[in-house]
């Protein structure tokens, strides 16, 4: 299966979120885009790719440890950014040592269960809100979300998600994603 942990963002920052896409939908450039769905919207902390059954019970020990050794922290969508031309991304404000921290913790969690993972790099709040298939100017819409400050919550839960790509060939099929398992953060602060 195709896996990933992530942070989910509740409800009420969805919508606020969702708010602040919908004004950037009539911006030049916009119509070349195809926007994630709200159903998608997650920062994701471990990318693992296609992970083999027999190494998950031991991946779901190792991330409930990760949770456990994790305090929750404060977090609020904020602001915007791209990768190149073609993802359009909004960041993450509050407790971002915590996040980064507990995004090493899932990758070491990955390595140790025996999930080959990609060279490490050094982690960076997102959660994408829509990709380009060709090259497009992003500009005008991340400085609108520049000013973007979404409400502050508790991030604290680390999710195992399961991603199911779309069909091939299928108008409008998006990627699916399920949460498979997740964890509580530690509350004591």
């Amino acid at each position: 299966m195709r896996l990933f942990t992530a942070l989910l963002p509740p409800p009420p920052a969805v919508h606020e979120l969702s708010l602040a896409v919908e004004r950037l939908r009539d911006l030049p450039g916009a119509g070349r885009l195809r926007w994630t769905g709200r159903p998608g919207w997650h920062f994701t902390l471990a990318f693992m790719g296609e992970v083999d059954d027999s190494l998950v019970p031991e991946l779901r020990e190792r991330l409930a440890r990760a949770a456990h050794r994790t305090t929750a922290f404060p977090l609020r969508l904020h602001g915007g950014g791209r990768f190149g031309r073609r993802a359009l991304w909004v960041g993450a404000a509050g407790g971002l040592d915590e996040m980064r921290r507990l995004a090493d913790r899932a990758d070491a969690a990955a390595r140790r269960a025996g999930i080959a993972m990609d060279e490490h790099r050094r982690y960076v709040a997102h959660l994408t809100i829509a990709r380009a298939r060709e090259d497009t100017d992003l500009r005008p819409c991340v400085e609108a979300l520049a000013a973007f400050e979404g409400t502050v919550w508790q991030a604290d839960r680390l999710s195992l998600v399961r991603s199911n790509l779309p069909v091939r060939g299928v108008p409008g099929e998006r990627p699916r994603y399920e949460v498979a398992d997740s964890w509580p953060l530690n509350p004591a602060g």
